[in-house]
């Protein structure tokens, strides 16, 4: 993607790129949260005794910038946001494209690439490039695509941006609409030290629509706000912060253990926070649209019943350790069709689908149903199963 870029940023610094886990044939590592990703990243860098750095990324790798300069803003200098959002889409929408993948594989996706990433005359003009993008997603790890879909789904930094106190490039294709001009504007209203770069012609891959732009951008950002009469090369060094643990090189995937002393941690209400940690449970089980849907019609009269599901069985059953989402899906599939709670089994099928379930298996649990609690009981609940997975799983939807 930076190709293009590559041989005018190298005249004046030292250029690092990476792979997203399981992309351009990096290892199939998959990393849930965008937090994991700067993570990897910064161990990376720690191997290569890099202590600070200018980023620029675009897409998923603008939130990882974002991600840096909000947890770690000692170790970046300066910050290029390209066709980057402080949200992207909804949390449904990317949970939803991570059950189209585990069901369909990433052909559909692969083959809407070019509508989304491309203008159509960027497309009809450039053929080898838009084969090339396409390409590029087909052999993606299946596993990691879904795991970067939940990190984009988790990903909401619009209430801390005003914490970024690095200077910001924000740079956005006029004609894309995955992250269109008004996230971008969003960005830059949000960032004390923000500016905005709207590239003519370009949709959501601006680096690769529009290479020159770009190149010129990043050049002209990193050279002004590296600019110090304390370095020849415009950068100061940001001491380490006292009791930094040191970190041993992190294959990725691994670990990072700080050692300290033991000291007894203080007790904590576990529950105090059970609504706060039931409402976000339920919402990445259920969907942001299925929650919203159901506090909109929440009045005097259900109010209370509506918190006590919250707090009880998301905050506190839910969450508990000793079993995964997943076999939590199982159970409440079985649960549910043998007391015939047909209106329930279809939000929680949607929902078994989102924590990792498919359709075969789905299908097996309604069958092992059927065996224990009778052929009527399945009967009904494969009709309501087989709409909501055709619904979640067309590439369409």
């Amino acid at each position: 993607m930076w190709d293009r870029q590559i041989p005018e940023l190298s005249r004046h610094w030292r250029v690092l790129r990476f792979d997203l886990p399981g992309h351009g044939g990096a290892p199939a590592h998959p990393a849930p949260s965008v937090a994991e990703l700067a993570a990897r990243l910064l161990a990376t860098l720690d191997q290569l005794e890099v202590e600070r750095f200018g980023y620029a990324g675009c897409s998923i790798g603008g939130a990882i910038g974002a991600e840096l300069a909000l947890r770690h803003p000692q170790r970046v200098g300066s910050l290029a946001l390209v066709s980057a959002s402080p949200r992207f889409g909804t949390a449904d929408s990317f949970r939803q494209r991570g059950v189209v993948v585990r069901t369909n594989g990433l052909d559909p996706i692969a083959r809407a690439t070019p509508e989304r990433w491309f203008t159509p005359a960027f497309a009809a003009s450039q053929p080898a490039i838009v084969d090339w993008a396409v390409q590029m997603v087909r052999t993606t790890d299946p596993g990691c695509y879904i795991a970067a879909c939940e990190a984009l789904a988790a990903f909401d930094i619009r209430a801390e941006l005003s914490r970024i106190g690095i200077p910001t490039l924000v740079v956005v294709g006029a004609d894309d609409q995955v992250t269109p001009a008004a996230d971008a504007r969003v960005l830059v209203a949000g960032i004390a030290d923000a500016r905005l770069a709207l590239v003519p012609g370009a949709s959501h891959l601006t680096p690769v629509e529009q290479p020159m732009a770009v190149t010129d951008l990043l050049v002209r950002h990193f050279s002004s706000s590296w600019q110090s009469p304390d370095h020849p090369t415009g950068m100061t060094a940001v001491p380490a912060p006292p009791l930094k643990p040191v970190l041993s090189p992190m294959p990725p995937g691994a670990e990072v253990v700080e050692y300290g002393h033991n000291v007894p941690e203080p007790l904590v209400d576990v529950r105090s926070d059970a609504y706060d940690q039931g409402i976000k449970v339920r919402r990445e089980v259920l969907g942001d649209a299925h929650v919203d849907r159901a506090q909109s019609l929440t009045d005097e009269f259900t109010g209370d019943f509506q918190d006590f599901i919250t707090r009880y069985a998301w905050g506190e059953v839910w969450t508990r350790p000793g079993i995964d989402r997943r076999t939590r899906s199982v159970v409440t599939l079985t649960a549910l069709a043998a007391r015939g709670h047909l209106d329930e089994l279809a939000f929680h099928t949607r929902a078994a689908l989102r924590n990792g379930l498919t359709p075969t298996e789905i299908k097996e649990v309604l069958l092992h149903t059927g065996v224990y609690c009778g052929v009527p009981t399945a009967n009904s609940a494969f009709a309501v199963a087989q709409r909501v997975i055709r619904e979640e799983t067309s590439p369409e939807g």
